[in-house]
């Protein structure tokens, strides 16, 4: 194992402490912000802020040439109300980094600070620039930073990303080309039938009956409808209807998502919903409509940058801490926006079991201080590595 000897570590963890203390939504990352702004300015980097509101860019130059990469960590916290009791939990009520973005942002602080302050002896030539970016979850801010002008204004060759995850020990990464998390989309179905007195229900048509029809019905789709060498994943999470006990409601309403890999399956997946909808609302005598809101694509790590990724990380770690089969997740990801625009590679870093085991998005989550110094060697290395002086 080959970590940088890294002598800022403690000034790194209380960084990323007061950020896991002071939690702050999509787009509104502001505090964050100005912690991130204030930090690369005293690296001595350029800074640029502004882009999707709340985004931060630092830029580092080396050489002459023009050659240039990005890597990316995400601002945003969650609405989520925190169960843990360590000092730094969240003093937001409500709102938790429950995935681990304060210590991404912490990290790719950590490699700015010590590529500004090693850029003499480090071998590279070129531009790296530091992405810091708003509104991972759910809103899409990739996207935004790129209407914004991202590439734009930073022209760069790849653009690279990575996420703490729990399951992997630490000292290990998995490092996939092709698809790495799965796109997503969200469905809402609306029931329309006929209330009436949860006495009388054969004067109407029960809406909630139709619903729980639906919800095991949708579990067919995958299973019955898909190569079963495909993959995708349909997930009813929200059934709204009704507001007093003797009353059968005139509608209903079911909201849930939809993962996959590829655009023919999501295709083929909203097809399947919609005939059982159509389907179910003859047998039933309702009406049933099924909206789709396509939201994140898959992302999918491009061959030549996700090779590149795996020598930088089995030079750091060793070739048996790299993971290069691993399955892909079924979560998804906004860096896909910049893996649409760019060449690059997404790549996991392994957080160990998590307190009590817990995973991503669980109110005891915290991201674990003994990743740092693997990120920060991580994104070193492949500076240089991508970077590499030519003769």
């Amino acid at each position: 194992m080959n970590l940088l000897d890294i002598s800022f570590l403690a000034d790194l963890a209380a960084i990323r402490h007061d950020i896991h203390a002071h939690p702050e939504l999509a787009f509104n990352e502001a505090r964050t912000a100005e912690l991130v702004a204030r930090e690369l300015t005293a690296y001595g980097l350029e800074v640029h802020r502004g882009l999707a509101k709340t985004g931060v860019v630092g830029v580092l130059r080396k050489g002459s040439s023009t050659r240039a990469i990005g890597l990316r960590a995400d601002l945003d916290a969650l609405p989520l109300l925190e169960k843990n009791s360590f000092s730094h939990r969240s003093r937001h009520e409500g709102l938790m980094h429950a995935c681990g973005h304060d210590g991404h942002t912490t990290m790719l602080l950590g490699a700015a600070r010590y590529l500004a302050e090693n850029r003499d002896s480090l071998d590279f030539d070129g531009t790296v620039y530091f992405i810091f970016q708003p509104a991972e979850e759910s809103e899409g801010g990739a996207a935004v930073m790129i209407e914004d002008g991202l590439f734009k204004m930073f022209p760069m060759d790849a653009v690279f990303g990575l996420h703490n995850w729990p399951g992997i020990p630490v000292g290990e990464m998995a490092v996939m080309p092709g698809a790495v998390m799965a796109g997503t989309s969200a469905f809402e179905i609306s029931v329309s039938g006929h209330g009436c007195h949860a006495a009388m229900p054969n004067q109407g048509v029960d809406t909630l009956v139709v619903a729980s029809q639906l919800v095991l019905a949708l579990q067919t789709v995958v299973a019955r409808n898909l190569h079963p060498c495909e993959s995708a994943v349909v997930s009813v999470t929200q059934i709204h209807g009704g507001e007093a006990l003797n009353i059968i409601p005139d509608d209903a309403v079911l909201r849930g998502t939809i993962r996959s890999f590829k655009p023919e399956v999501q295709e083929l997946v909203e097809k399947a919903i919609e005939r059982l909808c159509s389907g179910i609302a003859s047998a039933f005598g309702a009406q049933i409509k099924a909206v789709f809101d396509h939201r994140y694509p898959p992302t999918v790590n491009t061959v030549p940058e996700a090779a590149l990724c795996c020598r930088v990380a089995e030079a750091l770690l060793g070739t048996d801490k790299v993971r290069k089969n691993e399955l892909p997740s079924m979560g998804a990801e906004d860096f896909a926006y910049m893996l649409q625009e760019k060449p690059g590679c997404y790549v996991w870093l392994g957080n160990g079991p998590g307190v009590g085991g817990c995973t991503l998005h669980n109110p005891h989550y915290d991201f674990n201080n003994e990743l740092i110094p693997y990120g920060i060697s991580y994104w070193v290395r492949l500076v240089e590595t991508a970077l590499k002086r030519e003769a």
